[in-house]
């Protein structure tokens, strides 16, 4: 026998939004719109930059690559929380619910990773401007897009297996409304501060390498503007970072305060918040911060309106 008994039932039960009660059919259609913008965009934008071959370079292929990541990661949570939503069914299976965490967990460490990526791009371009086409070519970017995938995929599976080898007794009902790994892990019996380490240092060494490398090249970056002797130099150098630098504190802010801390502070109200901020915003700030306020992009989605980019092929 065990140290707990473990209980047969393979469903768990999300309680994310169950005390809304009538307020679940608004928080669907608010939800949907939402994600209903956030996936025309981020396609939009994937085409967009396909079809427009003056933004065939370094800066814009990544931007295309975290649209594709961020529309994969929001695929693995916002369908489901519709369609719990929209049906009143909480449910989801066991083996759907390791699934999901896998899913989302990868999607989102590849997220850093790209962040980081672009961060070294933006380090080259301003740094090192005259060296940026052929220190940036075309081999060193599928690389560092690779090893951003294979490293958000093996860190979410790992994250994953920390959570789902231990065993689950007692209440099966989770106080989010996906599988996160700090609400799920808060269902399972037994000694789980092994499991919580494991998930601690995971969480540490994505959010740390990447935020460190974001912090040195904006170091590097700031050092260079601060040297440019014009001010409408440095406003055009920063501008180019602005958006980024957006992107990173909202992302960064709501991950580190999600998963850098300890089981005990978890709060229901407080980190669904949070998460529909990551989950649902952040998709959504993604393709306005970086293409909308984009010259470069809006003269692409004006030849597309007009028809010149299919035109062209």
């Amino acid at each position: 026998m065990g140290l707990c008994n473990e209980t047969t039932w393979r469903d768990f039960v999300f309680l994310g939004f169950s005390s809304f009660g009538n307020l679940q059919f608004l928080l669907f259609a608010i939800f949907f719109s939402l994600y209903l913008i956030t996936l025309t965009s981020n396609v939009f934008i994937i085409i967009i930059i396909r079809l427009d071959s003056h933004l065939h370079t370094p800066m814009y292929l990544f931007l295309s690559v975290l649209s594709f990541s961020e529309t994969c990661y929001t695929l693995g949570i916002i369908p489901k929380m519709l369609s719990n939503l929209a049906v009143g069914s909480q449910a989801i299976s066991y083996v759907g619910c390791a699934v999901q965490m896998d899913f989302s967990a990868s999607w989102a460490c590849t997220n850093c990773f790209l962040l980081a990526v672009m961060g070294f791009d933006r380090y080259v371009a301003i740094c090192a401007p005259l060296h940026y086409a052929s220190r940036m070519h075309p081999t060193l970017c599928t690389q560092l897009v690779g090893t951003s995938f294979l490293s958000g995929y093996l860190i979410g599976m790992g994250m994953t297996l920390v959570i789902f080898q231990l065993p689950f007794c007692g209440s099966h009902e989770i106080h989010h409304f996906f599988c996160d790994t700090p609400p799920v892990l808060s269902l399972a019996c037994g000694d789980t501060s092994m499991s919580e380490l494991g998930i601690l240092i995971l969480s540490l060494f994505v959010l740390l390498v990447s935020f460190s490398l974001i912090t040195i090249s904006y170091a590097n970056i700031l050092v260079t503007i601060l040297r440019i002797p014009s001010a409408k130099g440095k406003q055009k150098a920063f501008s180019t970072c602005a958006s980024h630098l957006t992107v990173v504190i909202v992302h960064y802010g709501c991950a580190s305060f999600m998963y850098l801390r300890p089981k005990a502070s978890y709060s229901l109200e407080r980190d669904q918040l949070i998460a529909v901020t990551y989950t649902v915003v952040t998709p959504l700030l993604n393709p306005i911060v970086y293409s909308l306020r984009n010259r470069a992009v809006q003269a692409a989605f004006k030849n597309a309106f007009q028809g010149k980019l299919l035109a062209k092929r």
